[in-house]
């Protein structure tokens, strides 16, 4: 598969404040990928490097093959990093012109694009009369225009009512429907789950996970657990290979699986110990158990 972007030990210092750190990863053509981490983390920063606007401090990034410098790798990419900014007195086609004198792209595009974002009966509306969602699918038809390889989008749906976020979520899955890579950063985990095919997580610019978002999601789940012989039970589980890590919190005792345990072999097992359980649950991880976990809550 084609490789669209490599980071590779992305370091950047702002002063004494360290916003990326040491991050390395691959983007490749054809998935979606999101940057999801909390306020802070390094998401924007990481693409206000990769997109030029942010000098890096250490580390290396290449578009596509290496062989192309990033200025002329930056005319096959999309971008929104800030909010939309246009001309409030001129209308969605009278602004999306101009976009296409600057980037030279024919001017039959935008129609086309206005249309990929459900904005072609109101192409002739002054920009100043667009609700906050409308604003935000012409900013992703002007980054459309020259029909980029990769959309790179920083909290696309920040801000937007729920209608609105379910437009933009829905645009997103129809862009990469028709072979767009993406590259989103989100705070949103819900966003990630629903949108996303790949998944980076920061905290403090430092990355935490990257790989498939059903494999960051596919653990085998953890046990919910009471019991009267606690310190038994918690010494058992910290010795069994199946487990990875437990905690406690409110007399319930949470252990982790590392490889599949049915409840009905563990109950076994602890009943041969003479371990009585009082409560015995069994469950999945969601992506936001897994993102509380890795970031330590």
């Amino acid at each position: 598969m084609e490789t669209i972007l490599t980071i590779k030990h992305l370091t950047k210092k702002f002063g004494y404040l360290t916003a990326v750190k040491d991050l390395s990863f691959t983007i490749k053509k054809g998935n979606v990928y999101g940057i999801l981490g909390p306020n802070g983390s390094g998401k924007s920063t990481t693409l206000g490097i990769v997109l030029n606007v942010v000098n890096k401090t250490s580390g290396d990034f290449q578009w596509f093959d290496g062989n192309i410098s990033t200025h002329n790798a930056l005319k096959k990419v999309g971008a929104i990093i800030e909010r939309p900014n246009f001309y409030p007195y001129m209308t969605a086609a009278q602004n999306l012109k101009l976009v296409c004198k600057i980037k030279d792209v024919p001017l039959t595009k935008i129609e086309e694009k206005l249309e990929v974002v459900g904005l072609l009966d109101r192409k002739d509306h002054k920009f100043s009369t667009y609700s906050l969602g409308m604003k935000q699918r012409l900013a992703i038809a002007s980054a459309l225009l020259n029909d980029p390889e990769i959309l790179i989008l920083d909290e696309p749906t920040n801000g937007l009512d729920p209608q609105g976020i379910h437009q933009i979520r829905e645009i997103i899955k129809d862009i990469a429907s028709k072979g767009t890579t993406i590259l989103l950063a989100s705070h949103l985990l819900d966003e990630v789950e629903k949108v996303c095919s790949h998944v980076v997580v920061l905290r403090k610019g430092v990355k935490l996970y990257s790989g498939r978002v059903d494999e960051m999601i596919s653990s085998h789940g953890f046990f919910e657990l009471k019991c009267n012989k606690e310190t038994e039970l918690i010494d058992f589980i910290s010795n069994h290979s199946a487990f990875s890590s437990s905690k406690i919190e409110n007399n319930l005792i949470t252990a982790f699986l590392n490889t599949p345990l049915s409840s009905e072999d563990f109950n076994k097992q602890l009943f041969a110990k003479g371990i009585i359980l009082t409560h015995l649950v069994q469950r999945k991880e969601s992506l936001e158990e897994q993102f509380l976990q890795l970031t330590d809550n």
